[in-house]
């Protein structure tokens, strides 16, 4: 298994509800297919630029360890969860 790093942007027009749901989605699906080590949010924040007509957006890091061929299905269930608005995953080398 492979350490990597994945920060999603969720809308924050978002209730607070949905937000942690969106988090839940991820956490859960990470955690069937290997380890999640860590969460992080770091609550709103000013984007450098406009992401579908959004100036701020709600950041959580995940920190996790899976199998490369995991990554592809993340990214797929991050590309179609409409509240998620930007995301990437990036592999941390020991």
């Amino acid at each position: 298994m492979n350490n990597y790093e994945s920060v999603i942007i969720i809308n924050d027009n978002l209730e607070e509800k949905q937000k942690k749901e969106t988090i839940k989605k991820i956490e859960e699906f990470i955690s069937k297919r290997g380890k999640l080590n860590r969460t992080d949010t770091l609550c709103s924040k000013r984007m450098a630029y406009e992401i579908k007509k959004q100036k701020t957006g709600y950041y959580c890091i995940f920190y996790f360890n899976v199998e490369p061929n995991v990554i592809p299905e993340l990214e797929r269930i991050c590309r179609i969860t409409e509240e998620i608005i930007k995301f990437i995953t990036v592999r941390i080398d020991e």
